[in-house]
């Protein structure tokens, strides 16, 4: 049994009893993984049950589109196991998650409603996103990052997540459809021939590319998450250092032209590899290769965690300190927007301005609106990415904003609050939402209402900073008598702001039914200074 640190300072719940059990089920393309964790402590805690179902749910989805009845009852099999495992043990709290596979099945929301029914477990379809965080989650408590970014890489049956990280998050995440078993799977078709499934797949994984971020950010190395990298430092010259297992480039390369030369079944005979680990081992130590030389990686280090130990972290974190765990994903949203934007050369003074003064008047305005946390959450990220779109063009950059961050993830953020935060970002200047826009339509009567809030607010923000000069140093927005008193503190003339916010807070106002009035009081240069420390 191992027995981990989460190496971070956190806050303890009063009435938190120590110790207490959680578990974590983990469905994914090629297995199924069970964990159960007993915490002693604050992010220290050892396993107390680890099983592997291999039901390989990936096999048809990635070649018809749909779960079969065989792989569903292996499936549903393995989790009535687990779940008698779990109510012996005294568990307090379960999370269950499913990965590519049931991302993409177009029977998969039947086959998680027959799980809740027939089991009473609530199974979490989640984004490739969550699947990076989740395994940030882990790879940090065995890590020590330091004040580092490093490449980290989890290579799954269905997808790869390779993101950049520190010790704190997510700077930048990217999600590809290139796991091992979709890779076996697709090109399948290159059957036994000598030499012809590699070349197939070397060129495949040309595709794969690191953005500039990656490169800018110049990282300490690459981390690598997964059951084919772990078999691969057992069975091919792994070695460690500073307490963490290792493989070196050469190794892994090495592995790559002894596992070529090696039909499926002598994989099992020469290294004793599982069924489902054999065929796949070969497509995954590709994916790596092809990322640490992307990286420019000499090694791999190896951490012997993945999705599963981050659900266990993550359920400790929310019955220790529920009361961050709002707090835990602004930060994390926070710093993926940030390298998003920086990914794109956004003006960031300007950005980060305009999120400050949004989450001001939300705040300020939400007795008055109605909207949640979840909502701040999403203007925060659209306030910070509106102008992402100039990249493309400054012509028409609200649309192309709107582009980017629809096909871009933001950890923290499920893929429909990504499409929100796109729509507000989208709608931060020239028309308004509008029912004639096939972006906006579709959503619900809620959402669009929400978006259109959002959209009010975001306008009126960046009306604030129209001159990208941040002469806005504080405001006081207040509802009273039929009017949105809005009072400014500023370090200059604010003629253009003041032109822009007649013009941009029209939508707020229109919604709240209210009248705008400004009041702006210019503080002389010397007190500038005092008057930013004080805010």
């Amino acid at each position: 049994m191992k027995e981990l640190a989460a190496g971070r300072t956190q806050t303890i719940q009063m009435g938190v009893s120590f110790p207490f059990r959680v578990a974590a089920v983990d469905i994914g393309s090629n297995a199924i993984r069970f964990l159960v964790a007993e915490f002693s402590g604050p992010g220290i805690w050892r396993a107390i049950e680890s099983q592997r179902r291999p039901v390989r749910l990936g096999h048809d989805v990635f070649l018809t589109g749909r779960l079969t009845e065989a792989a569903m009852e292996a499936a549903m099999g393995a989790l009535r196991e687990f779940r008698a495992a779990w109510t012996t043990l005294g568990v307090s709290r379960v999370r269950a998650v499913a990965t590519s596979a049931m991302r993409e099945a177009n029977n998969g929301e039947a086959f998680a409603e027959r799980i809740r029914r027939e089991l009473d477990l609530a199974l979490e379809v989640i984004p490739g996103a969550e699947e990076a965080r989740l395994v940030h989650m882990a790879i940090r408590s065995r890590v020590d990052m330091g004040k580092s970014r490093w490449i980290s890489i989890d290579v799954g049956g269905g997808s790869v997540e390779i993101s950049l990280v520190d010790k704190d998050g997510i700077l930048w995440s990217e999600s590809h459809a290139m796991g091992s078993v979709r890779l076996l799977e697709e090109l399948s078709e290159a059957g036994e021939e000598h030499g012809r499934f590699v070349r197939l797949l070397a060129e495949y994984l040309g595709v794969l590319h690191l953005p500039e971020v990656a490169e800018r950010y110049r990282p300490a190395g690459l981390i690598a998450t997964g059951g084919n990298i772990e078999s691969l430092v057992k069975h091919f010259s792994g070695g460690e250092k500073d307490g963490m297992s290792i493989i070196s480039i050469h190794a892994l390369r090495s592995a790559i032209e002894t596992l070529s030369r090696l039909s499926y079944h002598r994989r099992m005979e020469e290294f004793g590899l599982r069924p489902d680990r054999a065929d796949v081992i070969l497509p995954a130590a590709m994916v790596y290769e092809r990322v640490a030389t992307l990286a420019g990686a000499s090694e791999i280090l190896v951490p012997f965690v993945g999705v599963r130990e981050g659900v266990v972290l993550d359920l400790a974190d929310h019955i220790v300190c529920p009361d961050d765990s709002e707090g835990r994903r602004d930060r994390q949203v926070n710093s993926a927007c940030l390298a998003l934007g920086r990914r794109y050369l956004f003006d960031e003074a300007h950005c980060a301005h305009v999120a400050e003064l949004a989450q001001s008047l939300f705040d300020q305005l939400q007795t008055a609106t109605g909207l949640s946390a979840e909502d701040r959450r999403i203007l925060s990220a659209a306030s910070l990415l509106h102008d992402i779109g100039g990249f493309i063009s400054s012509k028409s950059h609200h649309k192309h904003s709107y582009y980017i961050i629809s096909n871009s993830q933001i950890p923290g953020l499920g893929d429909e609050n990504v499409h929100l935060v796109a729509l507000v970002a989208r709608y931060h200047r020239k028309s308004e939402p509008s029912l004639r826009h096939a972006e906006f339509s579709p959503l619900s009567a809620a959402d669009q209402i929400r978006v259109q809030y959002l959209v009010g607010i975001l306008r009126l923000a960046d009306a604030l900073d129209r001159e990208h000069l941040q002469r806005v140093l504080s405001l006081q927005a207040r509802v009273q008598e039929g009017q949105l008193l809005l009072s400014l503190v500023a370090g200059g003339d604010l003629v253009l702001e003041r032109w822009s916010i007649k013009k941009k807070a029209q939508l707020i106002t229109r919604l709240l039914d209210l009248t705008l009035v400004i009041r702006a009081d210019r503080i002389s240069d010397s007190s500038i200074a005092p008057a930013l420390q004080a805010g």
